[in-house]
């Protein structure tokens, strides 16, 4: 069996378990069976380092350990980060295109609207997602969207934008059937967390049910939202297993068969090829 966390900062997951050391803390997520993962930058600062802690795991080092996870990166500025500041689509073009590490960044983002930490109608978050989406269409990489508060101002600027043409994932699901249909509309993928697992997500649930099998991916979004057994505390991909068992649960399936589905699913996404 092998899994494909589709959305973590490996950058922030914490290391006390693992003493401090993050070749041993990869090394345990892929004999958990943690096999890929993608690596999500939520801000121009911290994508330099973010690339360089992972760099030995990077899809595109050839001398990249065998009995590691592969890692793939995604550059983006995160809704609430930076908050004023809007990168111009080029710009971000340009940070994907001459980065030495061009060949394992597969994706933008995330990039959004969220009316929960941030006033709602603020310009300059719209601005800033339009950009996201037009890099990514001109760098014909998907898009990872992140929407709270706001699913029918962000499934708007989806339409509005045209972003079926570079298309890309609805992260950390946490919306009604409504809009994940409207995201199924443009080709989009849905994406669930450990959210999924919370006792009060028996709604969520419902939803999982019904998206379509080839458009499911899991996620940590480590270090947040850790799943049931291990809610409040700080969350690592390892845990991607305890989502993949509830929605394993949900649709009738057994482990192996959704991480199967769910790793096919991400490598088709990213376009990307089998490991």
């Amino acid at each position: 069996m092998q899994l494909f966390d589709s959305h973590c900062h490996l950058d922030r997951v914490e290391l006390d378990a693992f003493d401090n050391d993050f070749d041993r803390f990869m090394q345990t997520a892929y004999l958990e069976s943690v096999t890929q993962m993608l690596c999500v930058a939520i801000s121009p600062a911290s994508w330099g380092g973010m690339t360089e802690l992972v760099a030995p795991y990077l899809a595109d080092n050839i001398e990249r350990p065998d009995d590691r996870p592969e890692v793939y990166l995604s550059y983006g500025l995160h809704p609430t980060d930076e908050a004023g500041t809007v990168i111009p689509a080029e710009d971000l073009v340009a940070a994907v295109r001459d980065s030495r590490h061009a060949g394992a960044i597969v994706a933008m983002g995330e990039t959004g609207l969220d009316y929960f930490h941030c006033e709602q109608g603020e310009r300059w978050q719209h601005d800033r997602f339009v950009a996201h989406i037009e890099a990514a269409k001109t760098l014909k990489k998907p898009v990872i969207i992140h929407t709270r508060g706001a699913p029918g101002d962000t499934l708007d600027v989806l339409e509005r934008e045209n972003a079926e043409d570079c298309g890309g994932v609805m992260h950390c699901f946490a919306e009604d059937w409504e809009t994940a249909r409207r995201a199924l509309d443009l080709g989009f993928y849905i994406s669930f967390s450990g959210i999924v697992t919370f006792k009060s997500a028996a709604a969520l649930r419902e939803v999982a049910r019904n998206v379509p099998g080839d458009r499911l991916l899991v996620e940590t979004d480590s270090p947040y939202l850790s799943p049931v057994p291990y809610r409040g505390k700080p969350n690592n991909p390892i845990r991607v297993r305890h989502v993949a068992e509830v929605l394993a649960d949900v649709r009738g399936e057994t482990l192996p068969e959704m991480a199967a589905r769910t790793r096919e699913n991400t490598q088709r996404w990213l376009g990307i090829a089998e490991a």
